[in-house]
């Protein structure tokens, strides 16, 4: 074990400069979900030079591709996102999950056989609203692994993801134009749908649980100001505690979208963006493992609760490989604090040293949790009884 856990820093460590490199030219180039071209092509490289077996277009989605090394038979699974935010860049820091991912990735590849391990990177797009995991783990990407791991950047140090579940929606609502001026009997304005509705929805919020969020915007408001709006369009999250609970609440916001289009005479539309995302659960027992590397390389965990470390409540697609097999989805800090994910000062955050340091910080945290879970035999046997339901 000591001999695995130097050879880890030490691989980290030699492939430090590469890392940084791939996290900052991830960075400049900022591709947004569905379109992440270069940033696959980029992590599927710099595995292939590790020795990895690269598979690209895997599930039939062009910017995910598996890497495989080794042949034993625990199989881990190491998550790559690097998908960026519209109009905001780099903003939830993908680009550190890729490079620490690829970083843990080089750790592992010199030990995966004399640990009796498979180690699989997977690319996965579209984390920011499209699910990506969700239709890869539909197609059989995960299959036959027994955990998955993945490090996400944020303002401190948190161990255990608690994401919302949430819903992706896409409203839309159909009037008929008109003059404003001249003809406003006529029209039946699709903008006051949109407007009614988040009247509605801002109502409603006093009678839902504390565990619920609805929040979005309207992405198309109409053509002109001399015209009566005929098609609007948003998009709309509902967040909840579990799916479950998901289930029961979006319902009643979807009411809220009904008295819209009831009340200004237009058709209303409601279309999901993606498959809902779910609640994620932790893998305790992964968790400690990482908790323990991490705190031996100097990472010092926030207070439960506290409010810089409620980034630990973003929802996301990993939450639905949880629910399937053992996982984690620790944040790492990168000492952002006043700035916070999905703004733009935290992308800028993003290429400092601190974020530097976070993704060789997460490659080693990742890759010594693998370790120590291959060398473990009672961890062994778990992970393995686990991840064959």
């Amino acid at each position: 074990m000591t001999g695995a856990h130097a050879t880890v820093r030490a691989s980290v460590a030699t492939a430090s400069e590469g890392l940084l490199a791939l996290s900052h030219r991830l960075h400049a180039h900022p591709e947004v979900a569905w379109e992440e071209e270069r940033a696959a092509r980029w992590t599927a490289s710099a595995l292939d030079e590790l020795g990895y077996q690269v598979t690209p277009g895997i599930c039939d989605l062009p910017t995910a591709f598996a890497a495989t090394i080794g042949s034993g038979p625990l199989h881990l699974a190491l998550c790559a996102e690097y998908d960026a935010l519209p109009g905001l860049g780099h903003a939830c820091g993908h680009n550190i999950i890729a490079a620490s991912a690829v970083g843990a990735a080089a750790a592992l590849a010199p030990l995966a056989d004399d640990l009796g391990m498979t180690v699989t990177v997977l690319g996965t797009p579209a984390e920011e609203g499209g699910g990506g995991k969700i239709l890869m783990l539909e197609r059989g990407a995960f299959a036959g692994m027994h955990a998955a791991m993945m490090v996400h950047p944020g303002p401190v140090d948190v161990a255990e993801a608690e994401p919302f579940a949430v819903a992706h929606l896409e409203v839309g609502y159909r009037g008929k134009a008109a003059h404003a001026a001249a003809y406003p009997e006529q029209g039946r304005n699709a903008a006051d749908a949109f407007t009614l509705a988040q009247v509605a929805i801002g109502l409603l919020r006093q009678q839902l649980p504390p565990t619920v969020r609805v929040h979005g915007m309207v992405t198309r408001g109409g053509e002109a100001p001399n015209a009566i709006p005929e098609q609007t369009l948003g998009r709309w999250y509902v967040r909840a505690g579990t799916l479950e609970e998901l289930g029961q609440v979006r319902p009643r916001v979807e009411r809220c979208f009904e008295a819209g289009a009831l009340a200004s005479g237009c058709e209303l539309s409601i279309a999901d963006e993606s498959p809902p995302y779910a609640e994620f659960r932790t893998d305790t027992g992964l968790q400690e493992l990482y908790r323990g590397h991490a705190a031996d390389l100097g990472r010092r965990f926030a207070a439960p609760g506290a409010p810089e470390a409620r980034m630990n409540r973003a929802s996301t697609d990993m939450g639905n490989v949880s629910r399937v097999l053992p996982a984690i989805h620790p944040y790492i800090g990168i000492g952002s604090l006043p700035a916070v994910n999905h703004q733009m000062e935290f992308a800028t955050h993003c290429v400092r040293p601190d974020a530097d340091r976070a993704v060789l910080d997460g490659a080693a945290a990742l890759a010594l949790t693998a370790v120590s879970a291959a060398a473990d035999p009672r961890q062994r046997e778990r992970l393995t009884a686990a991840g064959s339901r």
